[in-house]
């Protein structure tokens, strides 16, 4: 990239425009059947703030050096900003050269819910009407978007902690073509999927009314103390995880379960295992995979977003 060459910004409306949700998930799918290895991935850093918290997420490939900075506010939605901000850098691994800016809050909030699908199509049963999420923000309608890529959803079920919120969004569900309403925890009882994409520190339903022939998943936390999953639901399922190392250090999902002798550390089945048919699914209970988000995913989906820029948009590239 030559050194007077303008860093070209991708923008959220041309992230989703290049790469939607079916792809993200082939993309990811792919990327670690072809043998990428998620527990050679950097760790991430998470540094408190007096404000929040400043996430630094580096990672590599064998084409792209990538970094996702973002920030989480907990008090910015009460004076009308964003929760979580944040943009990410992608690099020419040749040279090291920046290649291309990223709206690093619209890559996550299509790598999140992608990496979800990536895992529930292979853990969720073949037929699955019922979808329902707990959440009412980006990552709940990403989810919801991510899912009907991979599975023919009948209905969703929408469980908010703000009753207008969570309207809002079983409105914008219902204009999209796709039945949808709100409704109560207890709505889990009938779903083949479900969805935790919440700031919830503790459970969000009752693990014993899930159906065995069912898939959750969990996206809110990245803290070893919170959790959103009851240890009622993983001391009966198959857990399946990004990484069982990062869930040790961070996944209070498991990690609270883990200490209370629900489970044993052991029992966690890696994300790759998976995918790439090392380890068979367990459709005799429910399946769970829980996560809280790795470096490699960022930089997976970021490639495939610069990879459909115009020709124009690419002139830089060196090695690619």
């Amino acid at each position: 990239m030559a050194s007077d060459s303008p860093i070209p910004w991708i923008s959220a409306e041309e992230i989703f425009a290049r790469v939607g949700f079916g792809a993200a998930v082939h993309a990811l799918q792919a990327a670690v059947r072809d043998g990428l290895d998620p527990a050679s991935d950097f760790s991430r850093s998470i540094l408190g703030l007096a404000n929040g918290q400043l996430l630094l997420m580096p990672t590599q490939s064998a084409e792209f050096v990538g970094v996702k900075v973002a920030t989480v506010a907990p008090g910015n939605p009460a004076l009308g900003q964003e929760r979580i901000q944040g943009v990410y850098l992608l690099m020419d691994a040749a040279n090291l050269s920046p290649v291309a800016l990223l709206d690093g809050i619209a890559l996550t909030t299509l790598r999140t819910p992608a990496v979800s699908a990536a895992a529930a199509d292979l853990l969720a049963p073949d037929e699955a009407p019922h979808l329902v999420v707990f959440g009412s923000g980006p990552q709940a309608w990403g989810h919801i978007e991510a899912m009907r890529a991979i599975r023919r959803l009948e209905r969703v079920t929408v469980i908010g902690r703000h009753p207008g919120r969570a309207q809002a969004l079983a409105d914008r569900v219902q204009a999209s073509g796709l039945a949808a309403r709100t409704g109560t925890a207890d709505a889990v009882q009938d779903a083949q999927l479900i969805v935790c994409a919440t700031t919830a520190r503790t459970p969000l339903f009752d693990g014993d009314l899930v159906p065995v022939d069912s898939c959750t998943v969990a996206v809110g936390s990245h803290e070893p103390n919170a959790r959103e999953l009851p240890s009622a639901l993983i001391g009966r399922a198959q857990v399946v995880v990004e990484d069982s190392q990062v869930a040790l250090r961070e996944g209070g999902d498991v990690l609270i379960p883990i200490r209370d002798g629900v489970i044993d550390a052991e029992s966690l089945v890696p994300l790759c295992a998976i995918l790439t048919g090392e380890v068979t699914v367990d459709r005799s209970r429910p399946r769970v995979f829980t996560s809280s988000g790795m470096s490699w995913e960022d930089l997976v989906v970021a490639a495939a977003v610069f990879r459909q820029a115009p020709p124009s948009a690419r002139a830089g590239e060196s090695s690619l």
